[in-house]
């Protein structure tokens, strides 16, 4: 460069992107005031684009020294650069500094706090903004209610949106997509509703935030119906609304929902983006197809962590712990490294598959090897490991020993384990925890009824049904759905409102029959009803999920897999009752109940008889 230089646009940008310091010896004497302040901004906006911080720095040293950084607009493109390169305290000292600050100001310095999640800065500054008298725009209000949403401050937001209305500002799209977003965060799926519903004009992403927030609030069907409308209206779909859909399918185990979904991914040319790829491994893998969740996964040419994550979930869900284990190691092999998440689904796959020495030896790799401390989640992997294979008192011992306190699905998971194996003594305590922390849940009372049913301690089992009684705790309701041709069909234990019971009941009625040539008795330990022998049994039979079994054979091809979700654990009788209906009807039936899958095939079941 020589002495006397002209900041040219490519001068500029190869100085940031080569790195090179700004020449102590630069000349702008041959230049007019007006000039070198252009100069100057060009730079500075270069510097700002490129994030380069040093550069900008330099050039801010070099606009002090000559006398230049005085001026409103100097000042914002100061302020700016430094928040481009993450500089928000240098930014703040500009801004503190300005004799006149204009709405870009205020508005550059608000955005950045909320963008960078330091929302209280962003608060206090529009605070201070209010105080000064000073002007405001919709960005201004948009930005302090992204920052709200940040720190869940849901007074704050209310009174945020009070101040919209009253400023005539509420109809922009902007800040109503702001209110949507922090509303539905917040769980005030009401308020966000309302909000979006009076919105004259809406973009992707106020769908976006719409639809996300009654996925995160476990409002599924309300998500997919939503999405609906999305297509109708021709709303192009953006990675983050198709990601949040498929989080709703995966939610309802909506597989034909999903492959929907998947189809306008692929047409839409997202198929690519890791993340919607590793929803959609996600997806499959909680709708029952592993098969289908594979097929995704090995079509993702540069795989994550979150990739890899997702599939070894599913391997483990689906009681697959070899191909979660071979998962694992292979993950290492392409050179990455298993975060607490990857933990948790392979020991999750251990717990299931009774797997005790191979969970060990993961715990302690995880800790000696990734240096990862455990938390309450691996610690429950353990118990349940351990409880599992029969090992109680050694699952009692490790919840003693753990460096905080045990939650309510290790307590829950000891309990469930002691019911399996027998053990009234830790089942006594495990529950005397249970009904302190969770009083309203029967099903503790429930498994402490069963254990002291299979220890021959009826006046143990007469208590906890006079408890239950006099509590009126009330035990939730078994149900199953089965998805037919785009309808999802409900059950309930003895269903009379299906407008084909009639047809259902003989259907089951025969499989009945021909299962009990197999071998199969009803077991009748598994209903708690305070009734005859007579009465569980009819009661035993005539289970949702069994129903739900019956009607997909009478719907269902031939050749079809019978798919049906269930929203509490599967009972050992239809446990029993699937196996052998499998073999008669030489179907694949798979069960999704509250804990994982269960395939059946040919008289066994993907667990084991181990769940």
């Amino acid at each position: 460069m020589s002495a006397v230089l002209v900041l040219s646009a490519v001068g500029v940008a190869a100085a940031v992107q080569l790195e090179t310091p700004i020449p102590e010896d630069l000349s702008w004497g041959t230049m007019c005031n007006n000039t070198r302040v252009s100069y100057l901004h060009a730079f500075l906006q270069l510097c700002a684009r490129n994030k380069a911080a040093i550069h900008g720095k330099a050039c801010h040293a070099r606009a002090i020294r000559l006398g230049l950084q005085e001026g409103t607009t100097t000042s914002n493109i100061l302020i700016n650069m430094y928040c481009k390169s993450g500089l928000l305290s240098s930014a703040r000292k500009v801004f503190d500094g300005m004799p006149v600050r204009s709405l870009v100001s205020w508005n550059t310095l608000i955005g950045s706090y909320a963008q960078n999640e330091e929302a209280h800065e962003a608060l206090n500054l529009f605070k201070l903004m209010q105080r000064n008298g000073s002007s405001f725009s919709e960005f201004t209000v948009s930005s302090v209610l992204c920052a709200s949403v940040a720190i869940c401050a849901v007074s704050v937001c209310k009174q945020l949106h009070g101040f919209a209305i009253k400023a005539a500002v509420d109809s922009n799209m902007f800040v109503g997509t702001a209110l949507v977003d922090v509303y539905a965060k917040s769980g005030l799926l009401r308020d966000a509703g309302w909000v979006f519903e009076s919105m004259r004009e809406r973009s992707v992403v106020t769908w976006s935030c719409m639809v996300t927030g009654y996925v995160q609030n476990g409002l599924f069907e309300e998500a997919l119906l939503l999405f609906r409308r999305v297509q109708i209206m021709e709303v192009e779909p953006d990675q983050f609304l198709l990601s949040s859909v498929i989080c709703g399918c995966a939610g309802l185990a909506a597989l034909i929902e999903g492959k929907q979904v998947h189809a306008i991914i692929s047409k839409t040319g997202f198929g690519s983006n890791i993340f919607i790829a590793s929803s959609l491994i996600d997806m499959y893998a909680k709708c029952g197809s592993v098969e289908d969740a594979y097929t995704v996964f090995t079509g993702i040419e540069e795989k994550n962590v979150v990739s890899w994550n997702a599939m070894i979930s599913g391997f483990a869900k689906h009681a697959r712990a070899l191909e979660a284990m071979i998962s694992f190691e292979k993950m290492q092999q392409m050179g990455l490294y298993p975060n607490e998440v990857t933990y948790i689904s392979v020991l999750s796959a251990c717990s299931h598959m009774g797997l005790v020495d191979e969970a060990k030896s993961y715990f302690d790799l995880m800790v000696r090897k990734h240096n990862i401390s455990p938390n309450a989640i691996h610690y429950s992997c353990m118990v349940d490991t351990l409880g599992r294979a029969g090992m109680i008192s050694e699952a009692y011992d490790l919840i003693q020993r753990m460096p905080f306190v045990a939650t309510v699905s290790m307590w829950g998971s000891l309990l469930a384990c002691c019911r399996f194996h027998g053990n009234l003594e830790i089942g006594e305590v495990a529950a005397k925890h249970l009904f302190e922390m969770e009083p309203d849940n029967a099903g503790n009372h429930i498994l402490l009824s069963n254990i002291y049913a299979a220890n021959k301690k009826w006046e143990g089992v007469v208590r906890a049904r006079k408890f239950l009684k006099e509590k009126a705790v009330k035990n939730e309701r078994g149900k199953s759905w089965i998805a037919i041709k785009d309808r999802v069909h409900a059950f309930m234990v003895g269903e009379i409102n299906h407008p084909r019971i009639t047809e259902i009941y003989s259907e089951l009625d025969k499989l009945v029959e021909e299962v009990k040539i197999l071998g199969y008795k009803v077991e009748t330990e598994h209903d708690l009803h305070d009734v005859e022998e007579s009465r569980k049994q009819q009661l035993l039979k005539h289970h949702s999920e069994k129903l739900a079994l019956s009607f997909g054979l009478l719907c269902l091809p031939a050749t079809a897999p019978i798919r049906i979700m269930k929203n509490l654990r599967i009972c050992g009788d239809c446990h029993s009752f699937m196996k052998h209906a499998s073999s008669i009807t030489l179907r694949e039936i798979i069960v999704r109940d509250i804990n994982r899958f269960h395939h059946f095939r040919q008289g066994r079941c993907s667990c084991g008889d181990f769940w």
